[in-house]
């Protein structure tokens, strides 16, 4: 029997993990190609022999999915597998009706096919929406297990958008490794902060091997969700975060309702910046599809260098790019800093973008009078110097969560805001983390299996 032809839609990510662990060595299945979107530049590529086994020898080429329909065509595709994140549940279904329109089946592949189970506890960290604030988290849930003397080791969602060989284990422990790297502005955005707690941070391509090699040095593995995709390793212990800036969205996106679904502990973040009515909005909405979650409340104040640099004067604010992009959020950290400190101005970018930034500011106009930090490439780092050195204002309000200076020539005063989680009331994760932990101690010597089932 013929095996059957697979198309693999995604976005340099979830794409090629469920690649790994489902398809790469059963002969039942021939992957004629990935498709990419929502991160620029990264078709074009071929994922490569080394990773992709040995029923692929020259490798399978990622394309970009406006060629979709003409692939399912040319190459007689049975079956398409849609494998990327933070997308409404309205979008997944016009591509179900445009895959199944075009003569393919539509498939999504669920946790229980695709987490991989580790020796060691797995603490995951996951969301709703990009941009709830997961790496806040994370690194609060990091900083309780070291002063609980428990040695963890960050393992963070992919973004693999150099060379992919390269790229197939990936460890991150001080900026020299950054660099070495060559990191783009949204990896840095994940890793530094993490290098800057002392914590050591994995990623790359493949999760197995790279699970295999964080197991070495860790107690513990925390999972450092990207956008509002599932883990890919079997939690132990799985918060999700939920949004009231967003009251709704917790419901309406894939597959951020899928973690909300699975969540052990729901956090219900920004509760200093929304409207009550919102917070219980979103809360009615989590206890719908998941009543046994442990709720805990929490805020993420601001933290300035240097306020004066924003009082009374005209600012070009610098965003976290995802958040304003595929996680269409109208603002970020460095917004909210210009108000709550006085800035005379937000000056709009839009006279003064150059290169592909042009193209980002066309595809997503709703980013409106703030300035992505876009740097996925070199070219697109220099592309945002020029904007920033071209735009007419007094100071740069810099919302990344990385020290943008680091990377970009700014000629301008610029000053950054941070965020930091901070809980309300109990329960804490301190708390929910320390009877996990004796959980943990009691079942470490019997012959228990995780409770999600064998991966």
């Amino acid at each position: 029997m013929s095996a059957i032809k697979v198309i693999i839609m995604g976005a340099a990510g979830r794409d090629f993990h469920n690649f790994n662990v489902r398809f790469r060595d059963d002969q039942r299945y021939r992957i004629v190609a990935f498709t990419a979107t929502q991160i620029p530049d990264i078709e074009g590529r071929r994922y490569p022999p080394k990773l992709a086994g040995s029923l692929y020898p020259d490798g399978i080429p990622i394309l970009a999915e406006t060629e979709l329909s003409q692939l399912i065509r040319k190459h007689d595709v049975t079956q398409v597998v849609f494998a990327y994140s933070d997308v409404s549940q309205h979008y997944v279904m016009n591509e179900a009706s445009r895959v199944i329109s075009w003569g393919a089946d539509f498939c999504l592949l669920g946790a229980e096919s695709t987490m991989l189970t580790s020796s060691k506890p797995v603490v995951a960290v996951c969301a709703v929406r990009t941009g709830c604030g997961k790496s806040q988290t994370t690194r609060k849930v990091c900083e309780i297990l070291k002063e609980m003397g428990k040695k963890m080791v960050v393992i963070r969602h992919p973004m693999p958008y150099g060379n992919l060989a390269e790229q197939k284990v990936q460890r991150f422990a001080s900026y020299e490794d950054l660099k070495r790297h060559q990191c783009t502005v949204e990896e840095l955005e994940e890793y530094e902060p993490h290098i800057d707690q002392g914590n050591v941070v994995y990623a790359g391509v493949d999760y197995g091997l790279i699970l295999k090699e964080a197991e070495k040095e860790a107690d513990i593995i925390v999972w450092d969700g990207g956008n509002n995709d599932l883990p890919f390793y079997r939690p132990d212990l799985f918060i999700v975060l939920v949004d009231p800036l967003r009251p709704g969205h917790e419901l309406g996106y894939y597959p951020g309702l899928t973690c909300l679904r699975m969540a052990d502990v729901i956090l219900v973040n920004k509760q200093n910046s929304a409207s009550l009515d919102d917070i219980e909005t979103v809360k009615h909405n989590a206890r719908s599809v998941n009543p046994t979650a442990t709720i805990v409340n929490a805020a993420s104040p601001l933290f300035v260098d240097h306020p004066d640099i924003i009082a009374g004067k005209r600012v070009l604010v610098v965003e976290d790019g995802p958040t304003l992009t595929h996680g269409g959020m109208k603002y970020g950290a460095g917004t909210v800093a210009a108000r709550d400190f006085g800035a005379s101005e937000i000056v709009d970018p839009r006279p003064f973008v150059v290169g592909t930034l042009k193209e980002t500011f066309r595809i997503y106009p709703d980013i409106g009078s703030l300035l992505p930090a876009m740097g996925y490439s070199p070219k697109q780092i220099s592309d945002l110097e020029q904007t920033i050195a071209a735009a007419d204002c007094d100071a740069v309000v810099i919302g990344t969560p990385i020290d943008l200076t680091r990377i970009a020539k700014i000629d301008k005063p610029t000053t950054r805001v941070r965020y930091e989680l901070q809980e309300i009331g109990q329960p804490d994760l301190r708390e929910i983390l320390a009877a996990f932990l004796a959980r943990m101690e009691q079942d470490k010597d019997g012959d228990d299996i995780k409770k999600r089932g064998k991966g």
